[in-house]
C-alpha cells in the first residue's frame, strides 16, 4: 500500500476553467445511474457530480464508470451533470448544488486562495490531454510557441485552463502575454470554424475536437500534451488535470460514500488500462461519437496515455501545476497554497488495497 505523499510549499493560483468542450456539452445535461444499488434497495446513496463536458474524452472515466455499472455495484445512485465550462462546475460545487466535480485538479489551488478547502480524491490523469493546433495556413509561420507573438490563439474561454496553459507556453518561450491575442472560441464546431475561417491562427483543444480537425485536414499538431512524455516536454513535468474533486469538509463527513466513489472510479481506470480504445468506445453513449465511431475510437486511442491506472496523484504533479500557474500571473505570487491540502491519497490507497 502506498503511503500518502504530502507536499507543503508556498504557491499561488489563478482561476482555471476547464478546457475545450464538444458540441454535445453545450447545454447542461444529466444522466443518472440505474440498476440495482448493490445493497438490495435498488436505489443506493444519492450523489450528484458536475462534469465540465461529459462527452469530452479527458473526462471519459466518469461516464464509463456509470456505463460499466461500477457506481451501482458500490451501492451508489450517481447523477452525472454536464456544464459547458469548468468555472460553472466549480461554482456548482462550492455552492452545494453538487457533492463533487470532475475537472482539472488546478481548481483546488484556485479555490484555496479564495478561502475554500477543496481536494482531489482520485486523479484520473498525469497529463493535460491538451493539444496546441495550428491552421494549415499558419503552420509555416508557427513552428513553436516562440512564434506566438502577434498571433491570434484560440482558447475555450478567457480564464480557462486552455487560456492559462497557452500563456505559460508563451512565457516559457520568451513571448509576453501582451504580445499575442487569446480568442475565446469554445471547442467542437466553433473552434473548427474559427480555425478554418482564419479567426484564429491556432489554439488549444482536446479530443474529439483534435481528431475532427485532423480528419478535416484543417490544422496540424504543434504540441501534443496527451501523453506524460508530451507533458514533460511542454511543461517540465507531469501535469495532473482531470480528477474528481470535492469540498474537504464534505469528504471528511462522508468518508464511506467517498470511498465507494473512489473504489468505482479506480476500478474503471484499471479496466481502461486493460481494454482497447474500440472496446471503451463501445461502452460509451452512441451520440458521443457524433456519427463517426471510427473517428471517436481514434480520439480515445490518442488520449488514453494521459490516464493513470490507479488514481494516484503523480509524484511532483502538484509542483508542476504550481510552477505553471506562477509563471504568467503576477497575482499568483502574492497568495500562498498548501499543496498537501489540495489532494488526498487516502481513498485511492484503500481502493488499491
Amino acid at each position: 500500500m502506498r503511503k500518502s505523499v504530502r507536499y507543503t510549499t508556498l504557491a499561488a493560483a489563478g482561476l482555471l476553467a476547464l478546457s475545450s468542450l464538444t458540441a454535445c456539452a453545450n447545454d447542461a445535461a444529466s444522466t443518472t445511474s440505474t440498476g440495482a444499488g448493490g445493497k438490495g434497495d435498488g436505489k443506493g446513496t444519492k450523489v450528484k457530480i458536475m462534469v465540465g463536458g461529459l462527452d469530452k474524452v479527458i473526462y471519459l472515466p466518469a461516464m464509463l464508470t456509470q456505463r460499466l455499472g461500477y457506481f451501482d455495484a458500490e451501492g451508489l445512485d450517481v447523477e452525472l451533470l454536464s456544464e459547458p465550462a469548468g468555472v460553472q462546475a466549480e461554482t456548482a460545487l462550492v455552492s452545494g448544488q453538487v457533492q463533487g466535480a470532475v475537472g482539472f485538479y488546478d481548481h483546488t489551488l484556485d479555490l484555496q486562495t479564495k478561502g475554500k478547502s477543496v481536494e482531489s480524491v482520485v486523479q484520473f490523469s498525469h497529463a493535460p490531454g491538451e493539444v496546441e493546433i495550428v491552421s494549415d495556413k499558419a503552420s509555416g509561420d508557427i513552428t513553436s510557441p516562440k512564434d506566438f507573438k502577434g498571433k491570434k490563439l484560440g482558447v475555450t474561454g478567457l480564464g480557462s485552463s486552455t487560456d492559462f496553459l497557452t500563456k505559460y507556453l508563451a512565457v516559457k518561450n520568451g513571448v509576453k502575454v501582451s504580445e499575442f491575442s487569446p480568442v475565446a472560441v469554445g471547442a467542437g464546431p466553433t473552434f473548427i470554424a474559427a480555425l478554418q475561417k482564419g479567426a484564429i491562427d491556432g489554439g488549444m483543444t482536446t479530443d474529439p475536437t483534435v481528431a475532427t480537425i485532423l480528419d478535416k485536414k484543417a490544422g496540424k499538431v504543434l504540441l501534443d500534451m496527451r501523453t506524460p512524455e508530451g507533458s514533460q516536454k511542454a511543461l517540465g513535468g507531469p501535469y495532473p488535470s482531470s480528477s474528481l474533486y470535492m469540498q474537504t469538509d464534505w469528504v471528511n463527513g462522508h468518508k464511506e460514500t467517498v470511498q465507494k466513489l473512489v473504489n468505482a472510479l479506480v476500478k474503471t481506470l484499471k479496466w481502461m488500462s486493460t481494454h482497447s480504445a474500440s472496446e471503451i468506445a463501445a461502452k460509451m453513449p452512441a451520440d458521443y461519437s457524433q456519427g463517426n465511431k471510427t473517428l471517436y475510437t481514434e480520439a480515445i486511442k490518442s488520449t488514453l496515455p494521459m490516464f493513470t491506472d490507479d488514481g494516484v496523484m503523480p509524484t511532483n504533479g502538484p509542483e508542476t501545476v504550481e510552477k505553471v500557474l506562477k509563471a504568467f500571473n503576477p497575482n499568483i505570487k502574492n497568495a500562498s497554497v498548501d499543496l498537501s491540502k489540495t489532494f488526498t491519497t487516502e481513498f485511492v490507497e484503500k481502493a488499491a488495497g
